[in-house]
């Protein structure tokens, strides 16, 4: 797992959690998925933080990127889709990797956790508290709400459930290019569609 000192300096650490073999990725290959303590799956790329949410995402806002925030539980079959779909797949890391910093929490767990708006809360009390109530849920932050003093001010997407690879990618590009300012998610979407179509490609393939 990703520490904040090895983003900075190298961008390149290992999860310490051992190799789980699962069943194969959209292409059919077996794929291996690290699975922690906790029993929830890891990423290489995941960043291990003091859980500090307001640092975490000025920290993230000072190198130019965002903070995303993923809520797993232990057992979850749609959190496993996430790893090994959604993530067995290069347009979709490749952009994470380029634009997010990535924290993992999970819904009934108990390490102490920050705010933005200060105050310190168990997991399960924080994921209570945002009114998490799936796994996997994803909330994205950008980085110039960095400094929001709440999640109100600094969480600009949600996506409360498992969301296949074309919709979740396309999540990520709403909210980089910013587009939430100027459409909803659906109109968004359907401007990918149509762009897509005329260059004789089928979203419903992808």
């Amino acid at each position: 797992m990703l520490t904040r000192r090895s983003v900075l300096a190298s961008g390149v650490a290992l999860a310490a959690a051992g190799p789980v073999l699962g069943a194969g990725s959209d292409t059919g290959a077996e794929v291996h998925v690290e699975l922690g303590d906790d029993g929830l799956h890891k990423q290489p790329w995941f960043l291990d933080s003091f859980l500090e949410l307001g640092d975490d995402l000025q920290a993230a806002a000072d190198n130019g990127r965002n903070l995303m925030v993923i809520w797993e539980q232990n057992g979850c079959p749609y959190c496993r889709e996430l790893h090994y779909v959604n993530f067995q797949r290069a347009e979709i890391t490749d952009f994470i990797q380029a634009h997010f910093d990535v924290i993992q929490l999970d819904m009934f767990g108990a390490r102490e956790v920050r705010d933005f708006d200060g105050e310190t809360l168990e997991e399960r009390r924080l994921a209570e508290k945002w009114g998490v109530q799936f796994t996997p849920t994803t909330q994205l932050f950008h980085a110039e709400n960095a400094g929001a003093g709440t999640l109100r001010e600094a969480e600009v997407f949600r996506m409360p459930g498992y969301l296949k690879p074309f919709h979740y990618l396309s999540s990520l590009e709403y909210v980089v290019a910013q587009d939430y300012k100027n459409q909803g998610f659906q109109r968004f979407l359907q401007d990918k569609f149509e762009k897509l179509r005329e260059q004789g490609i089928d979203p419903d393939v992808w």
